[in-house]
């Protein structure tokens, strides 16, 4: 086991680690379609300003020099008072200690940073629930991923509903991000996203220089994005928007970001249409894109009735857990 950056890796290191994720999503995600060699390296190298990722990585050192087998991986995202980790193990490889070893090592690096919480995502019906509750993990959110097929959209069902917005409002889509003169208000309008219950284990970008920043990141990492706003005609301010992001390792199946209607424009129709118009976009835009898929808090109904509307389908739930560093630390160095 070795601290790995992909700044210096070989070409064989990435397609191994590639090959690691796409065993781990045929065990755990059968659905989800395999990684491709797209722009991985840019996507485990760039982070925000002021945010830094360490990756450890478990591999065969039997090989001849040039070549590489990356079996399990860790990676930690420090971010403001947390850092978030990543565990893959191959599915033939576990049970071996191996996770709890690349646990240990992000543990005692983010005590050693000064880090006081270890974030990480665990997806429910796979083994991942079991391992960090075991390793006193303690659950502090749930979201419903939904997944939606473009091949079964009811495209004239969908005019309707982009076309359903109330008066005096427009929608306007913006590849790549929102323009320069509205991002004062589309970043006051993500303040309307903030929910003091969640983990946060991904900050928003709520003010226009750290959204500019998140866009930079977007691009750099080669994560598409797509922005459709709905603008108040009098006001002229950011009254909803939708963002979907296509990353370039999974181009198939596109990840929906924010969607957000400001509290004093609820109640004309705008999540619907805006969502509805986005689904018109990506189809042109994205000509190879087959699914997007979205996760949604299970007490927002609003939205989970606008999704069920769309066409998504509920898969599983995704879990948001938080432990100590120092008691993680404690608990694991006992173990061993």
């Amino acid at each position: 086991m070795r601290e790995w950056d992909p700044r210096d890796a070989s070409a064989a290191e990435i397609q191994s680690l590639v090959n690691t994720v796409n065993a781990v999503l045929a065990s755990d995600l059968p659905d989800d379609p395999p990684w491709i060699d797209g722009q991985v390296r840019d996507y485990l190298v760039e982070t925000m300003p002021g945010e830094r990722r360490i990756s450890w990585v478990a591999e065969d050192d039997r090989l001849p020099e040039g070549e590489s087998e990356i079996f399990a991986a860790v990676s930690m995202l420090l971010l403001d008072g947390i850092g978030v980790i990543e565990i893959l193990v191959r599915p033939s490889l576990r049970r071996r200690g191996l996770g709890r070893q690349l646990a240990a090592v992000a543990a005692r690096r983010a005590y050693l940073e000064g880090f006081s919480t270890i974030g990480v995502e665990a997806i429910g019906g796979t083994p991942a629930i079991a391992f960090y509750e075991a390793l006193g993990f303690d659950r502090e959110y749930v979201e419903t991923r939904s997944v939606l097929t473009l091949s079964g959209m009811d495209w004239p069902a969908l005019t309707v509903m982009a076309n359903s917005i109330g008066t005096g409002y427009r929608i306007e889509f913006h590849p790549g991000g929102p323009p320069d003169h509205l991002l004062e208000a589309y970043a006051q309008a993500k303040l309307e996203a903030q929910d003091d219950d969640e983990l946060d284990l991904a900050p928003r970008s709520s003010d226009p220089q750290r959204l500019r920043d998140s866009l930079d990141t977007l691009h750099r990492r080669g994560l598409k994005p797509y922005i459709v706003l709905a603008l108040h005609d009098e006001s002229g301010t950011v009254a909803g928007l939708t963002e979907v992001v296509v990353p370039a390792h999974h181009p198939e199946r596109a990840d929906q970001y924010d969607t957000i209607v400001v509290r004093d424009h609820r109640g004309y129709g705008i999540d619907r249409a805006i969502k509805a118009r986005m689904l018109f976009e990506l189809r042109g835009a994205e000509p190879g894109l087959r699914e997007v898929q979205t996760w949604n808090a299970q007490h927002n109904e609003s939205m989970l009735k606008v999704n069920a509307e769309l066409g998504y389908q509920a898969d599983r739930d995704w879990y948001e857990y938080g432990a100590d560093v120092s008691q993680l630390v404690q608990s694991l160095e006992s173990i061993d």
